[in-house]
C-alpha cells in the first residue's frame, strides 16, 4: 500500500466508524468537513476501489461502501513511512524526539519502561 493522500484518509475514517454506508451517508459525513458534491465523493470511492483501500457491494441497491484496509494497516504503514523518510530507520532517535517534545502520563512512562525491559530479554 503506497502512502495515503489527505482526502483517501479522509474517506478512510468515514468508512472505519461503521461496518458499511452507502454512498449518501458517505456524503452526509464527509460534506461538513470537506465540503465535497456527491459527485465527488463517488469519484473518490470508486478510485480508492480501484486500490484495493475500499471495497464496493454492487450486489445491493444503494451499493454499499466499506474500507478494504484496516485503520491498523493504514497506521503501521505511515509510521514506517516516517520512521524511514524522517529518521533513517532509527526507532531509537524517532522515539526520543516525541518525548523530548511532549509530555507523557506516568502511566504512560511506566508501559514504555515495561516495554523497553521487556525487549532486553
Amino acid at each position: 500500500m503506497r502512502r495515503l493522500s489527505e482526502a483517501e484518509l479522509a474517506v478512510l475514517n468515514v468508512l472505519w466508524s461503521e461496518k458499511r454506508f452507502n454512498l449518501g451517508q458517505v456524503v452526509d459525513q464527509l460534506k461538513p468537513v470537506t465540503g465535497w458534491s456527491r459527485n465527488t465523493v463517488h469519484t473518490y470511492l470508486t478510485r480508492m476501489e480501484s486500490k484495493g483501500l475500499v471495497t464496493i457491494d454492487r450486489s445491493k441497491d444503494p451499493h454499499q461502501y466499506k474500507a478494504g484496509v484496516s485503520h491498523e494497516e493504514c497506521a503501521r504503514k505511515e509510521r514506517r513511512n516516517l520512521l524511514e523518510k524522517i529518521y533513517g530507520g532509527a526507532t531509537g532517535d524517532l522515539v526520543t524526539a516525541f518525548l523530548k517534545e511532549s509530555k507523557i502520563t506516568e502511566e504512560e512512562r511506566d508501559a514504555l519502561k515495561k516495554l523497553l525491559d521487556e525487549m532486553e530479554v
